[in-house]
């Protein structure tokens, strides 16, 4: 697992370049430029996630490190995965999936940052196992150790302002906040609490993690402002998954351009989209 792609070697390119690029984003020093997040678990076998992971572009891919451990041994998965990171120039962002209190993510943290060399870390703390929603208490608690051990914290968390506000006190870099619960494909159930969030968060770097099903919903996101999209489940249980992985990709890149463009105000009534007045013309009479 060592042979995984280190910080220095998969930000190289992209933290070396001479002039800022208004398209990036950064979370510290490292610069991005894919907008897209994926994970890696659930597909039909190793080399389709490997193509998936092509396909996507993606520079971030994360890793559950208890199904890791579970799969000790299976080393063609890892090696094709990453193999997919050194052609994106990509890195691996480890996960603490699976655990409920935050002495377990805690510890499961630091053997990830053993194990990948990347002091990068997804924190998933769970308090609900129906909904698998995140524990607050124990992800505040979680995070804040993490932050004092020199951890770059990405805490998947609720969109509950109140709670991003203090996690962001606590020095986490980026928030994550979910769009449904975890592999339910619904994708934006509260748009009017994520737009809140980006509206009184203008500064944070903000990713939907959670709950994408489909294409128009990761590019709903990106319309709504949010810095980039973490997902795995509409990628890894498509019928086609590196298809779909292309068609986050583009879809992606399409919200962020209508966000920067400006996105037409939604109105209650009918607005003429041309104007009319003054005398009725054809086009090509003589006068």
């Amino acid at each position: 697992m060592n042979d995984f792609v280190s910080d220095t070697d998969a930000a190289a390119s992209a933290t070396t370049a001479p002039m800022p690029d208004p398209a990036c984003w950064h979370v510290g020093d490292v610069v991005l430029r894919s907008r897209f997040l994926l994970g890696s678990a659930g597909y039909p076998s190793p080399q389709v996630l490997h193509d998936a992971v092509v396909r996507s572009g993606a520079e971030v891919v994360t890793v559950a490190l208890r199904r890791v451990m579970a799969a000790a041994g299976d080393n063609g998965h890892l090696a094709l995965l990453d193999r997919a990171l050194r052609v994106n120039g990509a890195r691996v962002l480890p996960n603490t999936a699976g655990c409920r209190t935050a002495r377990e993510a805690v510890q499961l943290a630091a053997m990830a940052r053993e194990l990948y060399g990347t002091p990068w870390i997804k924190l998933e703390v769970i308090g609900d196992n129906h909904s698998l929603q995140p524990d607050p208490f124990e992800l505040l608690d979680a995070a804040r150790q993490l932050v004092r051990e020199g951890f770059t914290v990405f805490p998947y968390c609720t969109d509950d302002l109140v709670l991003c506000r203090r996690l962001l006190d606590a020095g986490c870099p980026v928030l994550m906040p979910w769009g449904a619960p975890i592999g339910s494909g619904q994708g934006l159930l509260n748009p009017f609490a994520l737009r809140t969030l980006r509206e009184r968060l203008p500064d944070a770097t903000l990713i939907i993690d959670a709950g994408i099903g489909a294409p128009s919903h990761a590019a709903q996101a990106m319309e709504l402002g949010f810095d980039a999209v973490l997902l795995n489940s509409a990628v890894a249980h498509a019928r086609d998954p590196v298809r779909m992985a292309s068609a986050f990709r583009h879809a992606i890149e399409a919200g962020r351009l209508g966000w920067q463009a400006g996105v037409m105000a939604a109105q209650d009534f009918a607005v003429a989209s041309t104007p009319v007045g003054g005398e009725p013309m054809l086009l090509g009479a003589r006068p």
